[in-house]
């Protein structure tokens, strides 16, 4: 249920969404629970009132101070790639933002623990994601390429800025057989990657080509 605050922002259509899950299987999105979290996920009150109509075109779309919320299909592709056939107990989040991508998440598995570097950016979500009675998640306002140690290590850590490479405090919280989910590269030319820490290493694979605002440091 969403807060009466929030309701005057216009539920959009059932049809809108159903379009969006259909576009999202057409583009090869196979997991059922991350389709059906999507469906019912009111991706509208995550942005602005007057861009609401778009909210489930496969878009990104403005959130303010230089941000964006990620496209559909990007929140899927990420999200589907990092649970795969599991449900993780504690996700690291890196770019809390809108906070969709968080709320996602925050339905599949047991902890969120996401960091924001632009704090109103992190009250709003945080606004929207109790409002929808999201109360397994936990903030921090800090520049992510710290992590947060305090509750690591974590099964699967989530990053929505694009660094040059990874950041090494962020692979020393992944726990063994954690998988990580990162834009790597300058603007124009990012791949995603999709990390795995073994007993003797990490393994990386390249998923596809992406855009993400870049990685930038912040405050500790």
């Amino acid at each position: 249920m969403i807060d009466s605050d929030l309701r005057g922002r216009g539920m959009t259509s059932p049809r809108a969404r159903d379009r969006m899950i259909t576009r999202l299987e057409e583009q090869g999105i196979t997991n059922r629970a991350v389709l059906e979290v999507m469906r019912d996920t009111p991706r509208h009150i995550f942005i602005e009132e007057a861009l609401a109509s778009r909210a489930y075109d496969d878009t990104a779309l403005p959130i303010g101070y230089g941000q964006t919320i990620s496209q559909p299909y990007i929140v899927a592709r990420m999200t589907e790639l990092l649970i795969g056939a599991g449900r993780p107990k504690k996700v690291l989040e890196i770019g809390t933002g809108s906070g969709y991508q968080t709320a996602i998440l925050a339905q599949l598995v047991g902890k969120v623990y996401t960091i924001e570097r632009i704090d109103p950016l992190q009250c709003r979500a945080r606004k929207c994601l109790l409002a929808m009675k999201q109360r397994n998640v936990y903030y921090k306002h800090s520049d992510g390429g710290w992590g947060w140690e305090e509750y690591g290590p974590y099964d699967a850590i989530m990053v929505a800025a694009a660094p040059t490479q990874i950041p090494e405090k962020l692979l020393e919280q992944m726990a063994i057989d954690a998988v990580m989910l990162i834009p790597i590269g300058p603007k124009g030319n990012q791949i995603l990657q999709r990390i795995v820490r073994k007993e003797r290493g990490f393994k990386g694979e390249a998923v596809e080509a992406v855009s993400f605002v870049p990685f930038l440091p912040g405050r500790q």
